[in-house]
């Protein structure tokens, strides 16, 4: 039997599956495979971009698998430097060219959305699966479903007889359990050698899913999931050994509404009480299981968690920061400064509360770390569209984000978006605010970025700083852009071109609104273009002219007998 699995690409309000990142989706599904009998080779993994570019056997894997599976939906609007996600007209045309049993799933199933500020359409709607089943709860339990059981032989052996499916039609939708994905996280742990980005793709972590608190963001998709469903500690570390034996080094514990909840107890306040000890297991367990990593960032941490549990969350971020790597992102979902917005949408922090959260998380996370950034900021996410929303939201808003700057702060992400509304939700149907304010959104938008972004780009990555491990990714006219494999990387552009996919050090030397420009540290200043010299920190144009007319140097001290200020980039070149 052979089986192919799509990845169309997820995002959601906890999960992440865009490249470089790996959801836990196809994951899970190549678990499943495993325990239903399917070996590592008759298991397929593609991207959507991989299938795109139709490599060699692609179109005969999918008219031919007996299976293909589509993992696809993406909940929150997003921008991708080099992804592009799955659109309804290619879920029509690999369903049309494939004859196996064929299965889409994900979040796809709450509908389906080209940006912020629509709403999604339901899934019954608009699309032809060519007799695909929509998984309509958790597809990795769906597939698993979807095989016949094998019994025991005349020999006595378990699973002699042939793997069947299923007709699709007969399998019922359900959720997964903990035990069942503790399974088949690491069993399907091999898929990522598949993976086009492999071995630098981020491996996004699951360490339970479901809101805890007792009322829902009005928005929000992922009370669709039910309670909170943690898993065992002992599970994530083992999918993390797993996942480093194949050769992951990139990690994200990102499938998670608030990670500082994690196993959090209910003491009858408006989310649970963290307990700091659970979070020392996990991380101590994935460093001792994954001892070379390259990266161990987070996401998702709920500001007023923070702000209710300032001595809990502060032995947390303790412990992150003894054990993550630096140029870490807790993102705190904010979505308002209004308190009108905040009742209207049962929203979770006051301004005040979040703005306690972001102290806390400065206060312990703001020094710089190995890679050359902070250890740990916050991030911001602010939804605009939602009710009670009027033209003094984006006042509020805007005074909110001067406040941090003014009082000395750091963020490391501002995003704004305007608010996707799925079936289902309490917003749906009621988020006219959107077009409404449409313009005003996109005015105000590029008053942040101006006034707001750049100053605080400038504070977190000054001119100077040397940024490690940038990988060079996109080529885009004579200018190749770079990041570090990261949650939240920075985009830095490079105004030469450069080889893809190659690691190197980078001297911060411009910003932008939400990128910075960089050259290679340390800049070989012999073979360096004019165009990477006018960009060494500190001097102008008639320097730089200069540094390039005396071109070749012996060495260090022939440059700066020579060069009149070579005494302000001497640090950042090589001879």
């Amino acid at each position: 039997m052979k089986a192919l699995i799509v990845d169309g690409y997820v995002d959601e309000p906890a999960c992440l599956g865009v490249p470089p990142y790996l959801s836990p989706y196809p994951r899970y599904i190549a678990g499943a495979l495993r325990e239903r009998g399917l070996s590592e080779k008759e298991i397929h993994y593609l991207t959507i971009d991989s299938l795109r570019e139709n490599p060699p056997g692609a179109g005969e894997l999918v008219s031919k698998a007996d299976l293909v599976v589509i993992i696809a939906g993406m909940t929150v609007p997003g921008k991708y430097l080099r992804a592009s996600p799955i659109s309804p007209g290619e879920i029509e045309a690999i369903f049309r060219a494939a004859h196996g049993v064929k299965v889409i799933g994900g979040t796809i199933r709450l509908g389906f959305s080209n940006e912020g500020g629509r709403a999604a359409k339901g899934m019954e709607s608009g699309i032809n699966f060519w007799g695909a089943v929509l998984a309509k709860m958790d597809i990795e339990a769906f597939v698993y479903d979807l095989f016949e059981e094998r019994g025991i032989s005349g020999s006595g052996k378990e699973g002699s007889f042939p793997i069947r499916l299923k007709a699709p039609e007969s399998v019922d939708h359900r959720f997964r359990t903990t035990s069942e994905i503790g399974r088949w996280g690491p069993k399907g742990s091999f898929l990522i050698r598949q993976h086009p980005d492999y071995p630098y793709c981020m491996c996004e972590l699951e360490t339970y899913r479901g809101c805890g608190r007792q009322v829902h963001c009005s928005f929000c998709t992922e009370p669709f999931y039910g309670a909170s469903n943690y898993r065992p500690v002992e599970d994530v570390v083992s999918e993390v050994s797993e996942l480093y034996s194949h050769g992951a080094h990139y990690f994200r514990i990102g499938r998670q509404p608030d990670l500082f909840t994690y196993h959090g107890a209910d003491s009858g306040g408006p989310v649970p009480k963290p307990v700091p000890e659970v979070l020392e297991r996990l991380y101590r367990g994935i460093r001792n299981s994954a001892p070379e990593l390259s990266v161990l960032h987070m996401d998702n941490a709920n500001p007023i968690t923070l702000a209710t549990y300032p001595q809990e969350s502060e032995q947390i971020l303790k412990t992150i920061i003894k054990y993550h790597t630096s140029g870490d992102v807790a993102a705190f979902g904010m979505e308002t400064a209004d308190p009108g917005v905040v009742a209207a949408n049962f929203l979770k922090a006051t301004s005040e509360e979040v703005f306690e959260a972001i102290k806390l998380v400065n206060r312990l996370g703001s020094c710089r770390g190995a890679n050359g950034l902070p250890e740990i900021l916050p991030g911001i996410n602010f939804v605009h569209g939602l009710m009670g929303e009027t033209k003094k939201t984006f006042q509020m808003n805007y005074s909110f984000l001067q406040n941090v700057l003014d009082s000395g702060l750091l963020l490391r992400r501002i995003n704004i978006r305007q608010v996707m509304a799925f079936p289902g939700t309490p917003i749906y149907g009621r988020d006219e605010a959107a077009k409404k304010h449409k313009k005003l959104f996109l005015d105000y938008k590029e008053q942040v970025r101006k006034n707001i972004d750049l100053p605080m780009l400038r504070r977190v990555v000054p001119e100077g700083t040397v940024l490690r491990n940038v990988m060079y990714e996109v080529h885009d006219k004579e200018i190749t852009f770079g990041r570090q494999i990261g949650s939240y990387p920075l985009l830095v552009g490079i105004p030469s071109l450069l080889p893809l996919r190659k690691f190197t050090d980078v001297t911060v030397t411009g910003h932008g609104m939400r990128s910075i420009t960089g050259i290679p540290y340390p800049l070989q200043v012999n073979t360096a273009s004019p165009a990477l010299i006018r960009e060494l920190p500190g001097i102008g144009k008639k320097v730089a002219s200069s540094i390039a007319a005396g071109i070749p140097y012996s060495d260090k001290n022939d440059f700066l007998k020579r060069v009149s200020e070579g005494k302000k980039v001497i640090d950042f070149i090589e001879i």
